[in-house]
C-alpha cells in the first residue's frame, strides 16, 4: 500500500470521487442511520472552496486497486487571533483498513505541516464513544468543549414568530446584501461571550467583508444560505439566525449561527428569528425536513431557546484539542 501523499489545492474530479467514497463509507459505518451522509457536491465544495482567511493541507493514502483508503485535511487559519492553532476537518480511514497504522501516518504528516507553521495546538470534532474519540485520545487530544447535536423537525413547529413593538424582520436567501453586512457582523461579534471551554482557538472577529466572504464561500460550495434578522426600532441590527443547506437537495439543514446583540437580549429575539426561519424554509419550498445544530453543554440560554422550538438531543460530540511544542 502506498504511503501518505499530499493532495493539491484543486483536486481533480477523480480525486474528489475517491475522497468522497472514503468519507461516505466511514459515515455509513460510524454514524447513526438518522444522520444523512454528505453529498458529493458537499465533499467537492469542501475540497475546492477554502473557508475565509484560511489555507489547507490535504493528505490521502492511495489503495493498490485505486481510490483511497484514508483521507485527512487541516485548516490553517490566517486571521491574527488564530495563527497559533489549526482545525482538523475530514479525517477518515475506511473501516476495513483500520488498525493498520494508516491514521497514525496521516496524522504525523498533518502534525508536521501544523508544526512547520509554528502552530501550538490543533482542534477537531469527534463523536463521543466512537472510533474518532479513541484515535484522538490515543494521539494526545483531550476534550476541550463538550457539545450535543440537537435536531428539530421543521413540521413540528407551527407557532408564528412574534417580535416586540418596533422591531421588524429582514431576510434573504444567498449572500448577504451589502446594506446588511455591517450590522450582521456587529451581532456576529456578540457571540464572543459564548462558551469556549479550554480551546486555544478563539472566536473570529467579523466585519462586513468577512461576513460577505463567508456566505459567498458557502454558496460557491453549492450550498444554499438562508438568513433571518431582527432590526431594532433605531434601525440597528439586534439579532439574526443563519441556516445552510450544504447541497440543494438536503433534507437536513445545518444551523450555522444564532446571535442576539447584548443590548437587545431578554426580549425573545433569538426565539423569534428562529421561528421566522422555519417560515422562510417553507416559503422557499425547500426539501428540508430537519434542522440540526450543536450547542455547548454549558450554553444554557441557547439550550432553553431550542427546547421551546422542539429540538431533541441526537448524539454527543466534543471538540478535542492537542497541544504542540512551540518552536
Amino acid at each position: 500500500m502506498s504511503d501518505v501523499m499530499i493532495l493539491g489545492d484543486t483536486p481533480s474530479e477523480a480525486e474528489t470521487d475517491a475522497w468522497h467514497a472514503v468519507v461516505t463509507a466511514c459515515h455509513l459505518h460510524d454514524m447513526p442511520p438518522t444522520v444523512p451522509p454528505p453529498s458529493r457536491a458537499e465533499t467537492a465544495g469542501q475540497l475546492l472552496v477554502p473557508a475565509v482567511l484560511s489555507h489547507y493541507v490535504k493528505v490521502v493514502v492511495p489503495a493498490p486497486e485505486g481510490g483511497y483508503v484514508g483521507v485527512g485535511q487541516v485548516r490553517l487559519f490566517e486571521d491574527e487571533g488564530n495563527r497559533s492553532t489549526a482545525w482538523i476537518g475530514d479525517f477518515a480511514v475506511r473501516p476495513e483498513h483500520r488498525r493498520r497504522g494508516i491514521g497514525t501516518r496521516m496524522w504525523h504528516v498533518l502534525r508536521a505541516a501544523i508544526a512547520a507553521e509554528g502552530r501550538t495546538s490543533a482542534t477537531t470534532e469527534v463523536e463521543i464513544g466512537g472510533a474518532g474519540e479513541q484515535f484522538a485520545r490515543a494521539h494526545g487530544f483531550d476534550s476541550a468543549l463538550s457539545m450535543i447535536w440537537y435536531v428539530q423537525r421543521v413540521a413540528d413547529e407551527t407557532t408564528g414568530p412574534s417580535l416586540p413593538d418596533g422591531y421588524r424582520f429582514v431576510e434573504w436567501t444567498g449572500v448577504v446584501p451589502a446594506e446588511h453586512a455591517p450590522g450582521m457582523a456587529h451581532v456576529h461579534n456578540a457571540m464572543h461571550d459564548s462558551p469556549n471551554g479550554d480551546l486555544e482557538m478563539r472566536p473570529l472577529r467579523w466585519d462586513a467583508e468577512r461576513v460577505t466572504r463567508a456566505q459567498s464561500a458557502a454558496v460557491e460550495r453549492g450550498g444554499t444560505v438562508l438568513t433571518v434578522a431582527a432590526i431594532a426600532p433605531d434601525g440597528g441590527y439586534a439579532a439574526y439566525t443563519e441556516v445552510v443547506l450544504r447541497s440543494p437537495d438536503d433534507v437536513r439543514a445545518i444551523q450555522y449561527a444564532t446571535a442576539v446583540a447584548p443590548a437587545h437580549r431578554g426580549h425573545g429575539l433569538g426565539l423569534a428569528v428562529k421561528r421566522r426561519m422555519l417560515g422562510l424554509i417553507r416559503d422557499e419550498g425547500l426539501p428540508v425536513r430537519e434542522i440540526a445544530t450543536t450547542v455547548a453543554d454549558d450554553n444554557g440560554p441557547m439550550r432553553a431557546v431550542n427546547k421551546l422550538l422542539g429540538y431533541r438531543p441526537e448524539r454527543s460530540m466534543g471538540l478535542f484539542q492537542v497541544r504542540l511544542p512551540s518552536g
